[in-house]
């Protein structure tokens, strides 16, 4: 397994050094907690026979060290198509249940109500600017159209490399195929109820999880290489050598035939660390401009992989869709990583043109 575990300190005022009065007293506290993001693929596992191929693409560019880059995305190549490319997604949700010996507490996103909002955590996520068009985008005085956020990032991403003239590209998410829900009963083993970021959680351990998340891959039969898996937690993070992950996106396989999924969690505090889409935001960006991690190698001294959702971590902005804010994490563009800035909107070299300067390295 290849895997990269990238990490950004809190602002100051979300360092919190928790209290020993908590409500399970052997919850444990990782003192040092930090928002991170883990990407990565599983080269041994094959990919279920019979089924189509993820819509990818090649490209390439000449980074500012005057070395080639070659990538693989997802969809069409948006130099040549002017059409609709929809992804299937099957989507995944999953109730944490710790028992008695590790915090005796249930995290169930299908049955939580979001405060805010008058629907569960899963209804409020499905129905978010990832998987409907209901934001129409407009950035620096441009309208990238009515549709969802990563496919309004994407049409910004290239839009100089026609999609100002192929104004019916676009890369979108289907209709969601909501699957039961998944029982995970968390031994101690695998992780505990903790404190983190000022609230309970669920904490879980990062291999238990993936190891977990290849036995839903296997025998849910509607996950297929063509499609999308999105696993959904709420009030979860992972550990792996301290806390806390708020999601990764993986692939069993490399190109075109491998099985991309992505896992995020959901919380509910505000300004804390994966609030409600800011994580799912993140990964869900990553797999459409890097979906067989390890494929799309850059020249950056702070990401050797084209991760487009790294470089600006909690840097979230807010969306209000049906009386409910939702927080979409920004997204660099292609000119982050040292390609042409020509290449996206405005010469910017993020989404929300937050980001001022390329990457370390170039």
């Amino acid at each position: 397994m290849n895997r990269i575990v990238t990490s950004f300190s809190l602002f100051a005022a979300l360092l919190l050094v928790c209290a020993a009065s908590v409500a399970f007293a052997q919850e444990p506290v990782y003192h040092n907690e930090r928002p991170m993001f883990v990407a990565g693929a599983h080269r041994d596992i094959a990919p279920k026979a019979g089924a189509s191929n993820l819509s990818q693409w090649d490209g390439t560019f000449t980074d500012l060290t005057h070395v080639k880059r070659t990538f693989v995305m997802v969809g069409p190549d948006p130099s040549k198509s002017n059409a609709t490319t929809t992804i299937p997604v099957v989507f995944v949700p999953i109730k944490f249940v710790y028992g008695k010996s590790n915090g005796n507490k249930t995290f169930d996103p299908n049955t939580q109500k979001f405060p805010g909002s008058n629907q569960t955590v899963s209804k409020t996520i499905l129905a978010s600017p990832i998987f409907q068009s209901v934001v129409d985008f407009k950035q620096g005085g441009t309208d990238l159209g009515k549709t969802q956020y990563i496919d309004a990032f994407q049409r910004g991403n290239f839009w100089g490399k026609n999609v100002k003239k192929n104004t019916k590209y676009h890369v979108v998410l289907g209709k969601p195929t909501i699957v039961a829900e998944q029982t995970l009963n968390v031994s101690p083993s695998q992780g505990q109820v903790g404190f983190q970021f000022g609230h309970t959680v669920g904490l879980m351990d990062f291999n238990a999880m993936d190891t977990v998340l290849q036995g839903y891959i296997s025998k849910i039969k509607q996950i297929q290489p063509n499609a999308l898996p999105v696993f959904l937690a709420y009030d979860i993070y992972l550990t792996s050598g301290g806390c806390c992950i708020g999601g990764y996106h993986f692939v069993n396989g490399g190109p075109p035939t491998g099985q991309t999924y992505s896992f995020s969690t959901v919380h509910d505090p505000v300004a804390t660390f994966s609030e409600d889409t800011a994580a799912l935001s993140h990964e869900i960006g990553e797999w459409m401009d890097d979906p067989f991690f390890g494929s799309n190698t850059v020249g950056c001294n702070d990401n050797s992989q084209l991760e487009v959702g790294d470089p600006l971590v909690q840097d979230d902005h807010k969306y209000t869709v049906n009386g409910f804010t939702y927080h979409l994490q920004d997204l660099v563009f292609l000119g982050y990583f040292g390609a042409p800035t020509s290449t996206s909107l405005h010469k910017w070299l993020s989404f929300q043109n937050d980001k001022k300067t390329v990457c370390p390295g170039q």
